[in-house]
């Protein structure tokens, strides 16, 4: 089928790659045209704007920076024009209650919703072992199924809308406050001049271990912050967006992991690998 892709970033050129390899005709919008020219290559075309793409697409998927960029890309008179009859799938990451706002709005103008946000990194999309997160009906999930295995093996159905943004929400404070925790542990290690071998060999035994503290040790250690999968401003806004959504629990933690979060964006890093809250912990 003719599939519109918005947002063709770090996670989302490798994903409307997938879709054009499996055999459907992406047509692919992004902000910045020139991240386009990659894709060509592999048959994708370049759609001129969003309406274009949503125009010439049955399903149009998402993967733009907030909520506030899908509104304007998918929700502008003229966008939204072009959604009757349509499926808009999103799969970035935003709050639970603004992708039940967008869904409104689709439906509103005779489209219908669902989204799918993903969990894993670039290495994953390129693969198709992306965690998929399914916030829709069974019957909408069961339809576009088919799609979803392009970025994971096993989709999962959580819920309605607003599930799968909510465990993707979840997830990602896991990431900030892991890595956070991390990164002072690994502070107070090196302030005391320990051998980092010998605590890494103790954290790994232990119930304590989690594999991203590998994956981020020699990145802390180096302070080489360069080539992100997950830059550290993209870890803010799902941050802050984690502490906007709690409503009925307290969310201090991830507040101050927010502001670490934002030291490092306000030194220079935002566009660093998110470990860079390393550098935000010990300067």
């Amino acid at each position: 089928m003719n599939i519109g892709f918005l947002g063709t970033g770090l996670m989302g050129a490798p994903m409307a790659r997938r879709l054009q390899l499996a055999g459907h005709q992406v047509y692919a919008w992004n902000r910045t045209a020139d991240k386009l020219n990659p894709l060509l290559v592999d048959g994708v075309k370049r759609a001129e704007s969003a309406v274009d793409a949503i125009a010439t697409s049955q399903l149009i998927i998402l993967m733009l920076t907030d909520a506030a960029a899908i509104e304007f890309t998918l929700l502008s008179p003229a966008a939204a024009a072009q959604l009757t009859d349509r499926t808009v799938l999103q799969m970035g990451t935003i709050a639970p209650q603004e992708s039940k706002a967008i869904a409104k709005a689709v439906q509103a103008a005779g489209g219908d919703y669902l989204e799918a946000p993903v969990l894993g990194s670039i290495p994953e999309a390129k693969a198709g072992n992306l965690i998929v997160m399914a916030g829709a009906t069974p019957s909408q999930f069961e339809q576009w199924k088919p799609v979803l295995e392009c970025f994971g093996p096993e989709p999962q159905l959580v819920g309605p809308v607003g599930a799968g943004s909510g465990v993707k929400l979840a997830m990602n404070q896991l990431i900030g406050t892991l890595t956070t925790a991390f990164a002072m542990s690994l502070g107070l290690v090196q302030q005391e001049s320990i051998d980092v071998d010998k605590f890494m060999a103790i954290v790994r035994q232990s119930a304590l271990y989690a594999p991203t503290f590998d994956k981020k040790l020699s990145r802390m250690c180096d302070r080489n912050f360069a080539n992100p999968n997950f830059p550290a401003k993209h870890l803010l806004k799902d941050m802050n967006l984690f502490v906007q959504s709690a409503e009925t629990f307290d969310a201090r933690v991830a507040q101050s992991v927010a502001h670490i979060v934002q030291q490092a964006v306000e030194n220079g890093l935002a566009d660093q690998d998110y470990s860079a809250v390393f550098a935000a912990v010990n300067e």
